[in-house]
């Protein structure tokens, strides 16, 4: 997916934010996105980091029949497309339908001739029936490290088998190194390129060569893992609009 076919996607150029909400329950997940109401995000990704997802997915389910117009985005922690795809694929055949999913890991190695695993999870995708957006996690937190003289070719690899590549800093609420980010653009080119940690009010602005921002920590009450703090959030959205070329057609929900 290129940076032109998201500006197609959501009517304006970005850069794009997407509130990550750590999930407890359906009430929680959906007051954090009422304190969101009137503020112009691109979405909403949701993670179950405190249960499987077997528990997370009535959540899911709840949540999309209260916002059926809401760009709904997924993370199921640690598990790959070669899972979530299939599961992403049954609940579009009831009528979930998911905007995209997002792995902290897409199986990109940057040290093979082949991408077997990712094209593996390319196929399964396909068999699924899904038509979601994919952000594939590469030299992602928590994941096997990879080098930095590795990450341009690893970014260059990851865009052939994602939509969206998908980076981060090296833990949850840790920014990435700006030179890494530097090192992602010039492997993806003109495709278009996620960041999933440590962005901040304070910060952002020196991410001007990404196009998505997938953000928790960083407009979370302080301490508190699962609430969004509307203040810091308008805050951050304010830091956006200065590096947007223009102002319109974002997502108010």
């Amino acid at each position: 997916m290129q940076r032109s076919d998201l500006t197609a996607a959501f009517g304006h150029p970005g850069p794009y934010l997407f509130p990550v909400i750590h999930v407890l329950e359906t009430r929680q997940v959906l007051d954090n996105i009422q304190t969101c109401a009137d503020v112009p995000v691109s979405g909403f990704f949701l993670i179950n980091h405190d249960f499987g997802v077997d528990a997370f997915l009535p959540i899911v389910r709840d949540v999309r029949r209260a916002l059926p117009d809401l760009w709904l985005g997924l993370n199921f922690l640690a598990v790959t497309g070669a899972d979530a795809f299939p599961v992403l694929g049954r609940l579009e055949q009831e009528g979930i339908c998911i905007d995209a999913y997002w792995a902290d890991d897409a199986r990109i190695d940057e040290n093979a001739d082949t991408q077997k695993e990712a094209s593996a999870i390319d196929r399964v995708r396909r068999e699924s029936g899904w038509d979601g957006v994919y952000f594939g996690g590469t030299a992602f937190k928590k994941q096997r490290p990879v080098e930095p003289a590795h990450y341009e070719i690893s970014a260059r690899l990851a865009a052939g088998h994602m939509d969206v590549v998908t980076t981060s800093g090296i833990a949850t609420g840790e920014a990435a190194d700006l030179s890494k980010i530097a090192s992602f653009r010039r492997g993806v080119g003109e495709e278009a390129l996620a960041v999933a940690s440590g962005i901040t009010p304070e910060n952002v602005t020196s991410y001007d060569d990404v196009d998505c921002f997938l953000v928790a920590t960083g407009i979370n009450i302080e301490g508190d893992f699962y609430t969004i703090d509307r203040d810091r959030l308008m805050r951050l959205i304010g830091k956006l609009e200065s590096m947007r070329p223009e102002e319109e057609g974002d997502i108010n929900v």
